[in-house]
């Protein structure tokens, strides 16, 4: 089984920066929601922020964490949530199943295996499931963030269209997003050596930079971006 890596407690400081924006957090929602289908699994569910975004599109929804302290606070969160069930789960493994989608936030570039792991997602869906993936964009935006966190690595469209292709999965769709947050992440925790965490700047960003750069990126896809976003199938 794959060790968990990276410094847990920076790790519990960005999910709840993060979880405080809502705006970034509603629009990553959207991008998944046409793919789910009626019966999807998340893995590296975290605070279950996302799960609680998805969970009323689906019949089911599976939320999963591969840390036992995170698992406890996450079946905590989702208590008297019956239409979610809560299971531990480290990729990669060799667990097959029938989801109608695996989707995953922020997890691969933790991964040291990331082919395997991909591999794993897609034995989790049905044939012509969807695996969703979002992951940080570009190498030289690696920053002591990153590091702390546990980051392996970070992707291009390139490199991450590479892998999952080497993992079996059929390319549908992939693309940077967030173009103004890969210039101003790397400027926050590569010049200025900042964590993003709850705080006013996090809170700027999300109620007046993002409501922006997602308005011109619903019309047109940036050339780079704080993320890679791609969607890939199970071969039929």
């Amino acid at each position: 089984m794959a060790e968990i890596t990276g410094d847990q407690q920076v790790q519990s400081e960005v999910l709840e920066g993060l979880a405080t924006a809502v705006n970034h957090r509603r629009w990553f929602a959207e991008l998944a929601e046409p793919y789910l289908g009626s019966n999807p699994i998340e893995i590296g569910s975290g605070l279950g922020d996302y799960a609680l975004e998805w969970a009323p599109h689906t019949a089911r929804f599976t939320a999963t964490e591969a840390d036992p302290d995170r698992l406890v606070a996450l079946k905590d969160r989702l208590a008297g949530h019956n239409d979610i069930e809560v299971r531990q789960l480290l990729l990669p493994s060799d667990i097959d199943g029938a989801y109608t989608a695996a989707v995953s936030y922020n997890v691969l570039e933790h991964i040291e295996d990331d082919r395997r792991a991909l591999q794993s997602m897609g034995r989790l869906v049905r044939p012509g499931g969807a695996v969703i993936i979002i992951v940080p964009a570009f190498p030289f935006a690696m920053s002591p963030v990153d590091i702390a966190t546990g980051h392996v690595r970070r992707y291009t469209i390139r490199s991450l269209a590479r892998v999952m292709q080497r993992a079996d999965l059929r390319v549908e769709r992939i693309n940077y997003t967030n173009a103004l947050g890969l210039i101003g992440y790397y400027m926050a925790t590569s010049v200025f050596r900042l964590t993003p965490k709850e705080g006013a700047m996090v809170k700027f960003y999300d109620k007046l930079v993002l409501p922006a750069t997602k308005a011109v990126e619903t019309r047109v896809r940036p050339p780079f971006g704080q993320s890679v976003f791609a969607v890939a199938r199970r071969p039929r």
